[in-house]
């Protein structure tokens, strides 16, 4: 059995990956097909399952860390810790990501594209609740692709290399779901594509710590909840969808993407800077 992961170890990345992979479908299956059969509600069946599945997930990177390739503290190595400069990183990528997204929309208003509004719900609970869900959705994200998936890659491939393959791959699995649905959301993907080679230039900025990424995936995801749970916007319909966003998402419009980008090449940057 030992000879066997130390094999595995010693295999290639799409192999290990695969592994990986199967080991987890066979630990969430019996869990999971039960809740499929027996709960009708559908939003439940959704939230039980993507809950157990994230539990095993972190539950096998610890066994996987340890006996496939000998380190007990394979979530440190892979950037997640509490240390002072984490929770730093993770406050300033916070407000980061909420900036981002503000400045957004307030040029769209300065332009016209969109009317603010007051908020048709009470106002601290939706950013409450905001906060919450993009610091869920970050840490969760990040964890899996710029945590697990980039280590894999990064064990058998190039800087280069792993990060294209890892930010391809972040926007590839967000379309998971019907066919129908992929055409409708296919004009985001070049914005999540921007926003995952955004997030691996954030960890090796900070050195390798996933607080940055984290936070950043937060305030954005955070800040559009805000902004759209809230209603405190309404489009004035001056400019076509696929400016301000295909069905009100701003990353399936050319707005979104260029500020995106921006936020890249500003990270990009940083990253060139600290390796001088």
């Amino acid at each position: 059995m030992k000879n066997n992961l130390v094999r595995l170890a010693q295999s290639l990345a799409p192999i290990r990956l695969g592994c990986f992979i199967l080991m987890l479908l066979v630990l969430w299956l019996p869990f999971a097909a039960p809740i499929y059969l027996l709960v009708r509600d559908s939003n439940l069946v959704s939230i039980l399952t993507m809950v157990i599945l994230y539990a095993e997930f972190i539950f096998l990177l610890k066994l996987w860390g340890k006996y496939v390739y000998q380190q007990p503290q394979i979530l440190r190595h892979y950037g997640l810790d509490t240390t002072r400069h984490n929770r730093i990183d993770l406050l300033r990528g916070l407000a980061l990501g909420l900036t981002n997204i503000w400045i957004l929309f307030v040029i769209e208003g300065l332009l016209g594209w969109l009317v603010w509004q007051q908020p048709k719900v009470f106002l601290l609970k939706i950013v409450l609740e905001g906060l919450v869900v993009g610091l869920g959705v970050g840490f969760a994200e990040e964890l899996v692709f710029r945590g697990w998936l980039l280590d894999e890659l990064e064990r058998d491939y190039s800087q280069r290399v792993a990060l294209w393959t890892d930010a391809f791959a972040f926007a590839a699995l967000h379309f998971i779901k019907p066919l129908e649905a992929i055409i409708q959301t296919l004009p985001q993907f070049p914005a999540l594509v921007v926003l995952g080679l955004t997030q691996v230039w954030a960890k090796r900025w900070r050195r390798g710590r996933l607080g940055l990424p984290i936070g950043l995936h937060g305030g954005l995801v955070g800040g559009f909840y805000i902004i759209n749970v809230g209603g405190l916007i309404q489009y004035t319909g001056k400019v076509p969808d696929w400016i301000t966003g295909v069905y009100q998402n701003p990353l399936m419009g050319v707005m979104g993407l260029f500020l995106m980008s921006i936020l890249a090449l500003w990270m990009s940057g940083k990253v060139r800077r600290s390796h001088l």
